[in-house]
């Protein structure tokens, strides 16, 4: 049932992740950023919006729309068409994103921050959880997949260097055009959003479904289909680990603006130094792909995580002020964390194939949703997480930081996030699915559905 893609069908299935991580990278990076400095909110109540949309519509739309995609049959197959019509209503909802009006406060900044967030949120659902889950169908091979998703994460990579890197850069194009901050950043919006439609777009019309005899719409339905998921143990103990992943990482990339404009007073190398990391996460994502053939993904993944805690962990020592050796923390931390963008999307269609050998059908779109809303439910967990705590040490935008503020900026962006990996490494270590066992089950699923 292993399909070998040629790489122009790989190259091809990466493009459309430039442009989401383009606006991942920009969202993760620079959001509650933009939400304090720039339009002025109160950080705390941002996060709490955030944090409020997570847990109301978004715990339902990423299963929701992954299910809708799993049961549809067209000419162009289950995952295009949501790909299709969700491109441009994607691209407009983040630039309404940036585009709030600076002095809102109260309810009014609640609801703003709140109701922006949640188009820009259903949008993405709509367009990202079928194309993730289309990496699922495109071959049932273990370690094709990780290949697939390697070349897919160049193209992520790259999407967030420029998201990363260009956030501040664009805006400041702007501004030096004589815009306002606040209009500076509603273009850089508006920029970005136009990247994501047109790579989505030729993504979408570019491949081609690939076609399996077991590839049928699935009957079993929605509440039957989410037990089954909560009883698949790999992909229960996914979850745990990828919690825990990912809300440090998003308390650690939220932070690192503070970090560096506060402690290291470095405002004006942030695009540079995140380069650096982005650039070296890029560099090892092959390195990482044979690192699995030897270790397979979990520990190979959690071997990554380890590195890339001794990188944050330098930082925390670093002493206040302009120093070179923040390129050096960004070289180990990217080193580290290359792992990240390797194997986590490789690890989700082999418990699929656990789900087929139990149910006899292919739920792609359901564990994809499911990893959709849980990515973006920590993501938003991190960013409040952040938000609070520069509340709870006494931060004050665009002055100077006390050092209870900066303190805090410090414990928070690099000690709580390395505790939080060290707890996750043992559920990686002794992650169940192997390459010898994903044969196995994939063997059994074969014979079930032939």
């Amino acid at each position: 049932m292993s399909v070998t893609l040629p790489t122009k069908t790989k190259v091809i299935y990466g493009i459309a992740d430039l442009g989401i991580s383009l606006l991942t990278a920009s969202i993760q990076f620079f959001l509650l950023f933009f939400y304090t400095d720039i339009a002025g909110i109160d950080p705390g109540l941002a996060g709490t919006a955030l944090l409020v949309g997570k847990l109301t519509w978004d715990a339902l739309n990423d299963p929701l729309f992954g299910y809708f995609s799993d049961r549809t049959r067209s000419r162009w197959g289950r995952r295009k068409p949501y790909m299709l019509f969700g491109a441009i209503p994607f691209g407009l909802s983040i630039w309404l994103l940036f585009s709030l009006p600076p002095g809102l406060v109260g309810l009014k900044a609640f609801l703003a921050v709140l109701g922006s967030f949640l188009l820009a949120d259903t949008f993405q659902t709509i367009v990202s959880v079928p194309y993730y889950a289309l990496s699922a169908e495109l071959t049932y091979d273990y370690d094709e997949r990780t290949s697939l998703i390697s070349i897919r994460m160049i193209f992520t990579v790259l999407g967030y260097i420029l998201g990363a890197a260009l956030t501040t850069a664009v805006a400041g194009f702007f501004i030096n055009l004589g815009w306002s901050k606040n209009a500076a950043y509603s273009g850089m919006g508006a920029v970005f959003g136009v990247v994501a439609v047109i790579t989505l777009l030729i993504t979408t019309l570019g491949i081609k479904e690939v076609q399996h005899a077991d590839q049928v719409p699935a009957r079993m339905p929605i509440l039957p289909q989410i037990k089954q998921v909560l009883r698949n143990r790999p992909f229960v103990q996914y979850m745990i680990m990828s919690t825990i992943i990912s809300i440090s990482f998003t308390l650690l990339t939220s932070l690192l603006p503070y970090f560096l404009t506060y402690q290291l007073g470095m405002t004006d190398q942030i695009s540079l130094i995140m380069f650096t990391m982005l650039a070296t996460i890029a560099i090892f994502l092959v390195p990482w792909r044979y690192a699995s053939r030897k270790l397979s993904k979990g520990p190979a993944y959690a071997l990554g995580l380890a590195i890339a805690s001794v990188g944050i962990l330098m930082a925390f020592f670093l002493p206040p002020g302009p120093t070179p050796l923040i390129y050096i923390v960004a070289f180990v931390a990217g080193l580290g964390f290359s792992a990240q963008y390797v194997f986590p999307w490789s690890m989700i269609p082999d418990v699929i194939e656990v789900d087929q050998a139990v149910t006899g059908e292919r739920h792609e779109g359901i564990y994809f949703g499911i990893n959709s809303f849980l990515g973006k439910l920590t993501g938003a967990l991190g960013i409040a997480a952040s938000g609070w705590a520069l509340k709870l040490y006494g931060y004050v935008p665009n002055v100077a930081q006390s050092e209870h503020a900066l303190f805090g900026i410090r414990f928070f962006f690099a000690i709580v996030p390395v505790i939080a990996f060290v707890i996750a490494l043992p559920l990686l270590i002794w992650y169940p699915i192997n390459r010898k066992n994903h044969a196995m089950i994939t063997g059994k699923a074969s014979a079930e559905t032939d």
